[in-house]
């Protein structure tokens, strides 16, 4: 293999790295918006504290 192919591959394979990289950061923000939206989201949830407390069970 001469020096130019080899000098090609290597540089093919640093463009598919930094790709994968991009994406992979894109997917990390993208979940950490949704996330923080679910947090917001459930702030906002009327909580009942009563609600659960007593389970009636009949045999």
């Amino acid at each position: 293999m001469d020096i130019g192919a080899l000098s090609m591959i290597m540089s093919q394979a640093r463009v598919q790295q930094s790709a994968g990289v991009s994406v992979m950061k894109i997917a990390m923000d993208t979940g950490k918006k949704t996330s923080s939206q679910m947090t917001e989201m459930m702030k906002n949830v009327a909580v009942e504290p009563n609600v659960g407390q007593h389970l009636d069970v009949w045999a």
